[in-house]
């Protein structure tokens, strides 16, 4: 399938359904080929390479129970779901959720937390089943709206697989996707993948945005690049076409339409309130009122493809459509012509492709759609004396489908005009707007689409650049040009890389001379806020003219500042010290104990895999029985005195001594961190301050931005050395 060198590798296929669905008979079980797009799309591709197949089968397997591939050169890996887990994970969460949200109808939207724990199971239990199929895999292939997580648990499990994540629906703006309380965690679960791809560019600059505001992620727009920790993503638009060829065969080969009197507008859809029938009627309807000439000359032949039964809001919409229709009906029907006909069905693909065919105009217009093929198949299908397309400006096939007439759907009156333009078009324009858009949908069909996204996939993008004194100000310009700045930093992890042991990590020169030339400007105030003990941290940067505050702020000193030592450290006097003998006797397989007077840390960095993890546990009850507060740090569990104070709270305690109590009107708050203790100051500075999570993006983050390591830390701190000076 693609032209690049991975030719012939395998893949592998993750998506809600397998390329066929499973029920169950008398007889036994018996499979149901899916005529859906996505397998036209990527059978020819498993076919050509080989590869893995995973998907729900439609029904929940039996112990013993098996399916085949029937003889297709690839597997099939079903992920068995219980009733349980369809009504919650299927019709909840992805359902009444995403689709409703996705398809920007927030108002149709249900947030139900316990829909979206088990959407977190399901998409767990799809990651495991692709990951125990991934050994010889070159590339997962994640599909739609329904796995949204997965691609973070394979990361996890194969972080040298390649990724790739296609959305087969809109991704709205940012307005409307930071109201899914779960906004982030999709984000980031899109984020492990090297490849994110969505119909048109209007949605991927939509999650592009999403990401810069909701994240704080580093984005690269004009290139449509996101930086995820050290890794960098390409987002990008891949058009999905269909299976031209067949369809055209299909048209041909169909019977000829006897006895034609009427001309017919046809529409065909999936019977589903994002589809716009209820508007489509009533601009038929108008189209009778405005231009009396169509009645008796003209039918809409509205086929609705039976949907979601079981959903309420859909057995509503039903109603509604046979209301509408009956009332259209008995207001203008004759004795010998009724102007709507609808059916409520699944027709064969023949009898479908005949219906395109001899369709004077189509008339495609959802209020929402990610592409809508239904356009696509209808220009395939127009072998013969060409009919027009009226197409919804808001389906993302308006964006290349440029030669049909676009509508505004919820314009009624205009719908009704474009329709009657579509009517009375003489045959020369007829001819040459369908020619063109059958010669782009010939070329970009469903292969060429295949293709196009496993090409990217197989190539090297490059990464985002370092940030720029642009970001930076853009950032922080505006935030600091009337207002002093205090500037507090941690150390490890943000000032100086992570090293395996805190006494190698030694501040460089040239970044102790920037932060001095900070320091120093008569604007600005810089706290060095770290978890080493506050002797420690001001031995190791070596500039008096700065605040410390030590042992995540349990004592503080520095200019200006009154020396602060937490009231409470008396109660705990010796008990660190007897604490540390303890958590001693677990210090084996290179795991170490650090006192820091009154906190300690249990490093475990230099533990193998997975006793790491098993020493960490025994440190962290160890601590808690203890009667000391145990909270992880980077490949480390820190013990700290339950007395309720923070980097967070050491950070309000210096900004209230410093500058007083009204301190937030004239001073401006950037704190950069890198751990899980600086997640404290980043919760309590919410909407008081610009905050920075430095390096790795494995964990959920309240700040506002990220840095991707600390050579980008070093690069704000010649920034703000050199910043013009405020107004004050």
């Amino acid at each position: 399938m693609p032209n690049g060198d991975d030719t012939g590798r395998p893949i592998l296929v993750l998506s809600n359904r397998l390329p066929f669905t499973v029920e169950r008979r008398p007889r036994g079980l018996e499979k149901r080929h899916s005529a859906g797009g996505l397998v036209a799309a990527l059978e020819p591709a498993l076919c050509a390479r080989g590869g893995t197949w995973v998907g729900w089968p439609g029904t929940e397997l039996r112990p013993g129970e098996h399916l085949s591939s029937g003889g297709k050169p690839y597997r099939i890996a079903p992920v068995n779901l219980t009733d349980t887990d369809v009504d919650r994970y299927y019709h909840g969460f992805s359902n009444r959720t995403l689709w409703p949200l996705l398809h920007s109808f927030p108002a149709l939207t249900r947030f139900d937390q316990r829909d979206f724990m088990s959407y977190e199971r399901v998409n767990d239990r799809f990651a495991e089943a692709a990951l125990a199929e991934s050994k010889d895999t070159d590339l997962v292939w994640v599909h739609d709206y329904h796995l949204m997580l997965a691609p973070r648990l394979i990361r996890q499990g194969r972080p040298d697989v390649r990724l790739g994540f296609f959305l087969h629906v809109p991704f709205p703006p940012y307005d409307i996707f930071r109201l899914l309380p779960w906004d982030r965690q999709l984000l980031r679960g899109m984020l492990a993948c090297d490849l994110i791809g969505f119909h048109v560019h209007g949605y991927a600059r939509n999650f592009i945005d999403c990401v810069e505001r909701r994240l704080g992620a580093r984005v690269d727009q004009e290139n449509l690049l996101v930086e995820h920790g050290d890794r960098t993503v390409q987002v990008g638009a891949y058009p999905i076409g269909i299976d031209f060829e067949r369809f055209e065969g299909l048209a041909s080969a169909a019977p000829a339409r006897a006895g034609r009197r009427e001309r017919v507008v046809l529409g065909v859809d999936r019977l589903d309130y994002t589809k716009g029938i209820p508007h489509r009627i009533r601009a038929f309807e108008r189209l009778l009122e405005l231009h009396p000439r169509h009645r008796e000359n003209v039918v809409l032949l509205q086929l609705a493809v039976p949907s979601r039964a079981q959903v309420a809001e859909y057995r509503e919409l039903k109603r509604d459509i046979d209301e509408l229709v009956g009332r259209v009906n008995g207001r203008f029907a004759t004795a010998t012509w009724s102007p709507i006909r609808y059916l409520y069905r699944t027709l064969t693909p023949d009898r479908l492709t005949a219906l395109y065919r001899d369709a004077d105009v189509a008339l495609i217009t959802p209020l929402r759609d990610g592409m809508n093929l239904v356009a696509k198949e209808y220009v395939a299908c127009q072998v013969e004396d060409p009919g027009v397309l009226v197409l919804s400006q808001l389906a993302g096939a308006a964006e290349t489908m440029r030669e049909a007439i676009l509508v505004n759907p919820y314009d009624i009156d205009g719908t009704a005009e474009a329709l009657h333009r579509a009517l009375t078009m003489d045959e020369a324009e007829r001819r040459s707007r369908m020619a063109a858009l059958r010669r782009r949908e010939r070329r970009d069909d469903v292969v060429s689409w295949t293709r196009s996204f496993l090409d990217a996939a197989a190539s090297a993008h490059a990464a985002l650049r370092p940030p720029s004194d642009e970001e930076f100000s853009a950032w922080l310009g505006r935030y600091l040009s009337r207002h002093r700045l205090a500037l507090f930093l941690d150390y490890d992890g943000t000032l100086v890389p992570l090293c395996e042991h805190p006494r190698d990590a030694v501040l460089a020169e040239d970044v102790r001379e920037t932060l001095r030339l900070v320091a120093a400007r008569p604007d600005t105030d810089v706290a060095i806020v770290s978890g080493r003990s506050q002797a420690d941290i001001r031995q190791m940067v070596g500039l008096p003219e700065l605040i410390y505050a030590g042992n995540h702020g349990l004592e503080i000193v520095g200019a200006d500042v009154p020396e602060f030592k937490h009231q409470d450290l008396v109660h705990y006097q010796g008990r660190t010290a007897e604490l540390a003998r303890k958590l001693r006797t677990l210090a084996a397989d290179g795991a170490w104990v650090e006192e820091k007077g009154h906190t300690l840390t249990f490093h475990v960095r230099a533990v193998p895999e997975p006793r790491r993890r098993v020493l960490a546990e025994q440190a962290r009850s160890m601590i808690n029985d203890f009667g000391f507060q145990a909270r992880d740090a980077h490949a480390a569990i820190e013990a700290r005195p339950p007395i309720g104070w923070d980097k967070g709270r050491a950070v309000l305690h210096v900004l209230r001594e410093r500058y007083g109590v009204s301190w937030s009107e004239t001073v401006r708050v950037v704190y950069c961190g890198d751990d899980e203790t600086d997640e404290d100051a980043f919760r309590l500075l919410a909407g008081l301050a610009v905050t920075f999570r430095v390096g790795s993006a494995d964990t959920m983050s309240a700040a506002t931005r990220r840095l991707p390591n600390v050579e980008a830390v070093h690069a704000l701190l010649r920034w703000l050395a050199r910043r013009p000076a405020p107004d004050l």
